[in-house]
């Protein structure tokens, strides 16, 4: 029981939890007061690359594939990967890059859209003005 004559399970049931949470959370207020209920920071490893890097690593990226030497001006997890290396020394793995894009620099898969080389644009115009209507006419 708390002061007030209200049970664990009360205040569980009250704040949507299970009531072990509420007397655990009581054990630590009795320990190290209001500050130990504060939120700790995340732990885990720390990120390889500081925000200065990511931020190398974006400028160099919106500079595009080609500028880096690329045949074609197309992202892929291992070119950017390379740049990642050249621009900070830092070496990454494919799982690592995707959480740096997708996480830290905001952006999305793309995929481009496939179309022949052969694909003449003004030639399809030509056929949707004047061949697709005498089809559809059935002439």
């Amino acid at each position: 029981m708390f002061e007030g004559g209200v049970s664990s399970a009360e205040i569980a049931r009250a704040v949507g939890v299970c009531a072990e949470s509420v007397r655990r959370w009581r054990r630590v207020w009795e320990k190290g007061g209001a500050s130990a209920l504060r939120r700790r920071a995340a732990t885990g490893r720390p990120p390889k690359l500081d925000d200065a890097q990511v931020e190398m690593v974006r400028v160099a990226l919106e500079q595009g594939a080609q500028a880096h030497g690329f045949e074609a001006d197309l992202w892929t997890l291992e070119r950017v990967g390379v740049v990642v290396e050249r621009v900070t020394g830092v070496v990454l793995s494919r799982a690592s890059v995707w959480r740096l894009l997708t996480g830290r620099l905001g952006w999305s898969l793309q995929r481009p859209e496939r179309r022949a080389v052969e694909r003449d644009e003004s030639e399809i115009a030509r056929w949707i003005a004047h061949e697709w209507p005498r089809i559809k006419k059935g002439l």
